[in-house]
């Protein structure tokens, strides 16, 4: 895949490093203005970026933009593109209401701003910023815009409450809710819901390589987790976390390591409430119901 497009860059009128790229859908040069660059913090101009593949790493900070921008446009689907060193690329940003500038020039913005009809805030300091600042997916819902990150990957029909978080490299491929949280790596299938609370470890958890997923119909019970993937109509009771170590015990009495169930469908996880054990029996999705259609009519 060749992607070439026009962005508009911010950079430290000091230093001169790139501090963020917004990449219009339409390639346009359209530019953005905030204080920070009327007082002279920041400076901008526009740029083009050519990317021969997304098989190979990004070059630069203006790449890896272009590359966040396109999983929020949903023009590439999560893991779809090689990632390798994106943090490196990116600064550590503090996202201020007069703009975006380095974390040592927020004092120094403060300063020069004082005679403008402007009250700072201070929404992060982070490498990424709010999805929603660069890029708005169509036919979705966002309870906290604080909690999607750019590079955030969210299908029509998606969901995310105001405790969902959503990171780089990752969302759902369907209609959904998010009500916990999904890390870089992990895909949520067509009609699954993460519950209030619930995690999925991803790419970067202990800097693993394990991609972890959820299929499609499947549920992660509120302040549950997983290590391991799930197939389709699947369930993890509320409270319950399954690491890929954890020892399940199925319906024949054998007891086997999670990570040889991780990807099959029909189970559910659950907890002995006598015993303790960690238990695996054959379930679809009518033991939990499904998503409510009419709560997921993002249109």
């Amino acid at each position: 895949m060749k992607v070439n497009r026009i962005g508009h860059r911010y950079f430290d009128s000091e230093s001169g490093k790139t501090i963020d790229v917004w990449f219009p859908r339409s390639s346009k040069e359209l530019k953005r203005s905030c204080l920070a660059e009327k007082v002279g913090i920041i400076k901008s101009d526009f740029i083009s970026i050519e990317i021969e593949t997304l098989d190979l790493p990004p070059k630069s900070t203006e790449e890896a933009y272009l590359r966040l921008h396109l999983l929020s446009e949903r023009a590439v689907k999560p893991n779809e593109q090689n990632l390798d060193g994106l943090f490196t690329l990116l600064a550590n940003v503090a996202w201020t209401s007069a703009g975006p500038v380095l974390p040592t020039k927020v004092d120094a913005l403060r300063e020069l701003i004082t005679e403008e009809n402007h009250h700072l805030v201070i929404t992060s300091i982070d490498k990424f910023p709010r999805m929603t600042d660069y890029v708005i997916p169509e036919d979705v819902r966002i309870g906290d815009a604080d909690r999607v990150r750019l590079g955030a990957h969210l299908a029509p029909g998606t969901t995310v409450m105001h405790e969902g978080f959503v990171n780089f490299n990752a969302g759902t491929l369907g209609v959904s809710m998010i009500e916990g949280r999904v890390t870089p790596g992990v895909v949520v299938g067509k009609n699954s819901d993460v519950g209030a609370g619930a995690s999925i470890m991803g790419t970067l958890s202990g800097g693993g390589k394990q991609v972890n997923s959820i299929g499609e119909r499947s549920l992660v019970g509120a302040n549950a987790g997983i290590g391991i993937s799930l197939g389709n109509e699947c369930i993890v009771e509320a409270g319950l976390y399954v690491t890929a170590g954890t020892k399940v015990k199925m319906p024949d009495g054998k007891v086997l390591p999670a990570r040889e169930l991780s990807g099959q469908s029909g189970l559910l996880y659950r907890r002995n409430s006598q015993t303790g054990a960690v238990e695996a029996i054959h379930t679809d999705s009518s033991r939990w119901g499904g998503l409510n259609d009419s709560l997921h009519s993002n249109v």
